[in-house]
């Protein structure tokens, strides 16, 4: 990978093959007994056992990540004030999170190839916790998604984390907001990774092509593409996104099926193929990187991780 230091202007490259990110990481720590029915989601362990966050990075990295995520999706400071943290716990907080997966790395892999982390910054709609992130339709204007946002970024950008990961976006007045955000950034560059309902659209119903040329024009946005949306679309939704950027591409969909909000579970009715299986496939279309979302595994990761790059460190 490219060191660190040239910025806004990296994305991670891996000798001609592709970036492989990590999986879930709820469904790791949920297998390991940890209760997620909380607004905080994952970011609840940050709170009470952050050593287990620390465990499921180091797994992702020995299952051969080249980029693992925090666990910081669902932590904002709204969400963090309502558990009674003040603004300073709240920073202490975001910044734990890459702290974790740093350690974690650090301790895996030095120099200039070790992996990348990724400080995760999810959408208007995990602070709401109702599956928003599903559908859009928040009802606010750009500029109070901007303000959203913004302050997280002014914070994780000298985090020590090499990426900003903006994840699971599923609308365009979010995508602008992002854009906007993200304006003088003096820091790392930036993903931004949609949810998608089909294999054209986003959750919210816009084109895929219109919410990628959105952050288009941003150079703190180094790739763009697709998260936590059915791994059947996904192949479509690259083809199209490819149509209206230059930027790479990424690819980290979830195991499938549908998620159901009112009852906090997945649809488990169709049982699609195997990560791995579609890799090449995303690879075809134009990605650069390929991982996995929720209820993706360590496990998947490896296997993903074999079928485009060799055999995994661990």
């Amino acid at each position: 990978m490219r060191d660190a230091t040239v910025g806004a202007a990296a994305f991670p490259e891996r000798g001609g093959r592709p970036v492989i990110l990590d999986g879930a990481l709820a469904t790791e720590l949920e297998a390991r007994g940890f209760t997620l029915d909380d607004p905080l989601w994952s970011a609840r362990v940050l709170l009470e056992a952050p050593e287990a966050v620390r465990a499921v990075h180091r797994d992702y990295l020995l299952a051969g990540a080249d980029v693992i995520t925090t666990a910081g999706y669902q932590a904002t400071f709204e969400g963090l004030a309502r558990r009674g943290l003040d603004r300073a716990r709240s920073e202490g907080v975001l910044l734990r999170a890459v702290e974790l997966a740093r350690e974690a790395r650090d301790a895996f892999a030095s120099g200039p190839e070790r992996p990348w982390v990724a400080a995760s910054l999810g959408p208007y709609g995990a602070l709401l916790a109702d599956g928003s992130e599903f559908r859009g339709g928040y009802g606010l204007h750009v500029e109070a998604l901007r303000d959203f946002h913004r302050p997280r970024v002014d914070l994780l950008a000298r985090s020590g984390a090499e990426l900003l990961a903006f994840e699971t976006v599923p609308c365009i007045e979010e995508a602008e907001a992002i854009a906007r955000a993200l304006e003088d950034l003096d820091g790392p560059g930036a993903w931004v990774s949609f949810s998608c309902r089909d294999g054209a659209h986003v959750a919210q119903g816009e084109r895929i092509e219109d919410c990628v040329a959105a952050v288009e024009g941003v150079r703190a946005v180094v790739a763009v593409g697709v998260n936590c949306s059915h791994p059947r679309w996904v192949e479509e939704l690259l083809e199209r996104a490819r149509s209206a950027t230059r930027k790479p591409l990424l690819a980290y969909p979830n195991r499938g099926g549908r998620w159901l909000p009112e009852e906090r579970r997945w649809d488990d009715s169709e049982a699609p193929h195997a990560l791995a299986w579609y890799a090449a496939r995303y690879v075809a279309a134009g990605a650069r990187a390929v991982g996995g979302c929720c209820r993706t595994t360590p496990g998947d990761i490896r296997s993903l991780r074999q079928t485009l790059g060799g055999p995994s460190p661990g």
